[in-house]
C-alpha cells in the first residue's frame, strides 16, 4: 500500500501548514514523508507540538528537503515574496508544486513560477481548497443548468475577518517585504476566484476600485478593499467582491441569474467539515398580493466523507501519479484557474494604486 502512496513534503512551518499535515494523511493517496524549516530546532517543534509520527524526515532547511529524492510533491505554505524562489527551485528539482494562496505578488511572478513546472513537467496546484469541495461541484452542475439559475446577471462575494490589534503591527499579511497584496491576496483571492468560477473562467471587461471602501496601513499595504467587475461579452455581468480585515467573519457568496439565484455563507470553509449546504431559489418570485414568495429556498444538502483539503492533496496526488506511471502531461486547468485569478487580483491593486480609476482587461 505505502508504495502507492505519493510522498509529500512541507517547506516552512507556518500555522496553516498544520492543517494541510493533516489532510496529507486523511488523503487515501498521499501521505506526509518530511517537513522543513530554516531551523532543526524548529522543525522539530513543530513536529512535536503537532503529534507527527516520529517516522516524519525533519529538515533544517529549505534545500535538504528539495534534494531529497524521495519526495514527489512539496507544498509551500512561505511569504508570497518567498514563491518565486522557492516554487521554481521545486520545479527544477522535478517536484510538484502545491502553493498557498495568493499565488505570487503579480503574474508577472507566477508566470516564471508556472513557465518552471512546465519545462520541468511537473503539476502545479494553488490552495483555494473550496474548489475541490463536492458542494462546489454540485453549484456548479446546477449553475449551468439553464433552467435553473438562467444567465448570470449579478455575483457578490465576501471574504472577511476581525482580527485583533496586533495583527496589524505583527502579521506578514501588513508586511511590505513579505506579503504585499495585504487583504486582497490573502481574503480577496477567494473572492476573485468566486467570481471568475461563476463565470467559467472568463475575465472582466473592467475592473474598479470603489474608493470608499479601501483602506491602508501606513506602509500602504491594503487592509480592505471593495471592487466591482463588469462583464459586457455576451451577457452582461455585475459582480462586487469585499474582502477586509475590520469586519466580523464573512465568506458571503450570492450569484443571481435570469431564472433564480443561489446563496451561501461559508463558501470558504464550510461550517462543518463533513457536510454543506447552499440555497437555491428557482424559479422564484412574489405571490399575487405581494405578501410573501410563490415558491421556498431549497437547501441543498452536499455530504462529504473527505475535508476539502484533504480532497485537493488527493487530487493531486492523483495527478502527480498519472505523469510518473502513465506518462499524462500536467493538467493545464489548475495553473490556469491560478493565472486568471492573479490577473484579477493584480487589475484591482492597479485601480487602488492609480485612486481607484477603471482598469481594463
Amino acid at each position: 500500500m505505502a508504495e502507492n502512496l505519493v510522498n509529500f513534503g512541507i517547506l516552512g512551518c507556518a500555522k496553516i501548514a498544520i492543517k494541510l499535515a493533516r489532510a496529507i494523511n486523511l488523503a487515501p493517496n498521499s501521505i506526509l514523508y518530511a517537513i522543513a524549516s530554516r531551523s532543526l530546532e524548529k522543525a522539530k517543534q513543530f513536529a512535536t507540538q503537532n503529534g507527527l509520527p516520529e517516522t516524519i524526515k525533519i529538515y533544517g532547511s529549505y534545500e535538504e528537503l528539495l534534494d531529497d529524492p524521495s519526495i514527489e510533491v512539496v507544498y509551500l505554505p512561505l511569504p508570497t515574496s518567498l514563491h518565486v524562489e522557492w516554487a521554481v527551485l521545486a520545479a527544477q528539482k522535478k517536484k510538484h508544486v502545491l502553493l498557498e494562496k495568493p499565488a505570487a505578488l503579480d503574474v508577472g511572478d507566477l508566470d516564471k513560477i508556472l513557465e518552471a513546472c512546465v519545462s520541468n513537467g511537473v503539476q502545479f496546484l494553488d490552495g483555494s481548497m473550496w474548489l475541490h469541495h463536492p458542494r462546489t461541484m454540485k453549484m456548479k452542475e446546477l449553475l449551468f443548468d439553464s433552467n435553473l439559475v438562467g444567465q448570470v446577471d449579478f455575483i457578490h462575494s465576501t471574504s472577511t475577518a476581525k482580527v485583533p490589534p496586533e495583527f496589524f503591527e505583527n502579521n506578514i499579511r501588513v508586511k511590505q517585504d513579505m506579503d504585499a497584496l495585504g487583504v486582497l491576496g490573502d481574503l480577496g483571492w477567494y473572492c476573485v476566484g468566486a467570481l471568475l468560477w461563476a463565470k467559467n473562467y472568463r475575465l472582466p471587461n473592467v475592473v474598479s476600485a470603489l474608493p470608499a471602501g479601501v483602506t491602508k496601513n501606513s506602509a500602504g499595504i491594503v487592509l480592505s478593499c471593495t471592487a466591482c467587475l463588469n462583464y459586457d461579452q455576451d451577457h452582461k455581468t455585475v459582480a462586487i467582491i469585499h474582502c477586509s480585515f475590520f469586519s466580523y467573519t464573512s465568506m458571503d457568496l450570492s450569484i443571481t441569474g435570469t431564472k433564480g439565484s443561489l446563496h451561501l455563507k461559508d463558501f470558504v470553509i464550510p461550517y462543518q467539515e463533513g457536510s454543506a449546504f447552499f440555497d437555491l431559489a428557482s424559479p422564484a418570485t412574489f405571490m399575487d398580493d405581494q405578501t410573501g414568495w410563490n415558491v421556498k429556498t431549497e437547501k441543498v444538502v452536499v455530504d462529504n466523507e473527505t475535508p476539502q483539503e484533504a480532497l485537493m492533496v488527493q487530487e493531486l496526488a492523483r495527478l502527480a501519479q498519472g505523469i510518473k506511471k502513465w506518462r499524462f502531461p500536467p493538467d493545464n486547468r489548475w495553473p490556469e484557474i491560478s493565472r486568471k485569478t492573479q490577473i484579477v487580483v493584480d487589475a484591482i491593486k492597479k485601480s487602488i494604486d492609480l485612486d481607484c480609476k477603471p482598469v481594463y482587461l
